[in-house]
């Protein structure tokens, strides 16, 4: 399979010319896109880096990680590669690992690989520790949001990705900024795709990160609500209805018919100085018990079903021009 490395180029110059010299022969094809940097990221990489595989893109105006990865993305449909692997600028990431990223993509067992930075305690104890809770919370709400319950550090920017999921979603509605590499997980979950993680190391080093968590913590929060809701109800009521769909439904019921009772019959009870009747407790804890019990059915159904069977095996709608739709096809065959 060909293969075609993304770099993002915002501030790396320091950086950019070892990430690109470390990158091996399996690649073909490797996409520098310059993001508006004020440092010149593609001038520097063109007068200094003679590698044949690189080509520089360049951005008139910054649209953020997710943006250059897009650029970069569009520009690797074109030439016809087959798995794209997007690796940082500024040297956190090892290409040496490109080759394991891609080998459950090549042997049909994935759809999308991600770096997790958290499979060895002695990595997590390099991890600094804003970033250390900042993934921990991040990873919990994108397990609600996408569905894959097995996956971890869904920040992590070293992923590839195979062709056909990649043409199977529509890159317009992708976010451009930091929220990338999350929405590209709500996204595939949508599309039953396979994800697995990659066990690696982060290096932290003297690189300059514009990632602020405290300024995007409220955004991530609303958008990942959001995407729960929406896969919830599409996943459960729209594409699909079962006896999970129902234990969501009434175990919500219960659950909130037994919290604003007993709210109700507490209040009373403490207004009135008259203590509550043991039917008013069984009405409202009855409720909340079996309201919880059904939702954490649901909760089980929900991690059980996280998707088996790589899209790169199907024939699903595309979003790539048609003429690489037909050529997917054809080599998938």
């Amino acid at each position: 399979m060909r293969i075609a490395v993304v770099i993002p180029c915002f501030r790396v110059t320091r950086h950019i010319a070892d990430v690109i010299a470390r990158i091996g022969p399996e690649v073909d094809y490797i996409f520098a896109v310059d993001d508006a940097c004020p440092d010149d990221s593609a001038g520097y990489i063109e007068k200094t880096i003679q590698d044949p595989r690189v080509t520089v893109l360049r951005h008139m105006e910054n649209t953020g990680v997710g943006g250059a990865v897009i650029t970069g993305y569009q520009a690797a449909l074109n030439v016809g590669a087959d798995i794209f692997v997007k690796v940082d600028g500024d040297g956190q990431m090892a290409p040496e690992l490109i080759s394991q990223f891609v080998q459950p993509i090549e042997a049909g067992e994935a759809d999308y690989v991600k770096g997790n930075r958290f499979y060895s305690g002695s990595a997590v104890s390099e991890m600094p520790r804003i970033r250390l809770f900042g993934n921990a919370f991040l990873s919990f709400i994108t397990k609600l949001s996408s569905g894959y319950w097995s996956i971890f550090d869904p920040t992590n920017g070293f992923t590839a990705i195979h062709a056909r999921a990649l043409a199977a979603i529509d890159l317009d509605k992708v976010a451009q900024r930091y929220f990338f590499e999350s929405d590209m997980l709500i996204r595939l979950g949508d599309l039953r795709a396979v994800v697995i993680d990659m066990p690696m190391r982060a290096v932290y080093a003297d690189e300059v990160s514009g990632l602020r968590i405290s300024s995007i913590m409220l955004e991530f929060l609303w958008r990942h609500i959001t995407a729960t809701l929406k896969r919830t109800v599409y996943m459960y009521f729209l594409r699909d209805f079962s006896l999970a769909s129902l234990n969501l439904l009434f175990g919500t019921i219960l659950l909130i018919f037994g919290i604003i009772f007993g709210t109700v019959a507490w209040s009373e009870s403490v207004a009135t100085g008259i203590p509550a009747t043991t039917g008013t407790v069984m009405l409202a804890a009855l409720p909340i018990v079996l309201g919880f019990q059904m939702l954490l059915f649901f909760a089980s159904y929900d991690i059980a079903s996280e998707p088996k069977i790589p899209i790169q095996r199907l024939r699903i709608k595309s979003y790539a021009p048609p003429q690489l739709i037909k050529r997917v096809n054809s080599d998938s065959e």
